[in-house]
C-alpha cells in the first residue's frame, strides 16, 4: 500500500557520506518537529532526474526557504558513494539539498513507492514523486503515474501546494 496524505511516514535507516565514510540517517529523526520536502526518483544520473527533478528543487530552493521549509531531501535507491557524487555534479549539494541513498530500497517500499523495470536495469527502484512532510507527517504528496516524466512532482508544483 501506498503512502497517503495525513500519513506519518516510517522510520527508516538511509545513508549519506560523512567525513569517515557511509554513515545512516534516521528519517525519522530527520522529520521530527520539521517542514520537510521529500522527494524520490528512479536514481541517480539517470535522463529525468539529472536534468528535471533535481535541477527543479535547486531553482526553487530559496522559495522553500521563505516558506518556512527546513530541508529538501532527495532520495533515491542507490549506494552513499553515487549519492555524493551525483550531488557534486549537480551542484545539488552546493545548492544546500539533501541527497539520501536507500540502497537496499527499504523506506522506498515501506512508502509503497517501489518499482521495477528490469529492461533498463531498475529492480526496486523509486517511483518519481515529492512530499511535502510536517513533522513527519504527509501534508501534500504528488506522484508521477510515469518515472520519465517530471511534471506534478517538481519543484514548481510543490512549492505551488505549500
Amino acid at each position: 500500500m501506498s503512502i497517503a496524505v495525513g500519513d506519518k511516514l516510517p522510520d527508516a535507516n538511509l545513508l549519506r557520506m560523512g567525513e569517515n565514510g557511509p554513515e545512516s540517517v534516521s528519517i525519522g529523526e530527520k522529520l521530527a518537529g520539521r517542514k520537510v520536502i521529500l522527494f524520490g526518483l528512479p536514481g541517480a544520473y539517470t535522463g529525468t532526474c539529472t536534468t528535471a527533478h533535481v535541477p527543479s528543487f535547486i531553482r526553487t530552493k530559496d522559495d522553500f526557504d521563505a516558506k518556512g521549509v527546513d530541508e529538501i531531501i532527495c532520495v533515491a535507491v542507490n549506494d552513499p558513494f553515487v549519492m555524493q557524487a551525483w550531488g557534486e555534479s549537480t551542484g545539488a549539494g552546493a545548492a544546500g539539498l539533501t541527497l539520501l541513498g536507500d540502497a537496499a530500497s527499504e523506506f522506498t517500499s515501506a512508502i509503497g513507492m517501489d518499482f521495477d523495470a528490469p529492461p533498463v536495469g531498475f529492480i526496486k527502484r523509486s517511483k518519481r514523486y515529492a512530499m511535502y512532510v510536517e513533522d513527519g507527517v504527509v501534508k501534500v504528496l504528488h506522484v508521477e503515474e510515469n518515472p520519465g516524466v517530471c511534471e506534478a512532482s517538481g519543484g514548481e508544483a510543490m512549492l505551488a501546494e505549500i
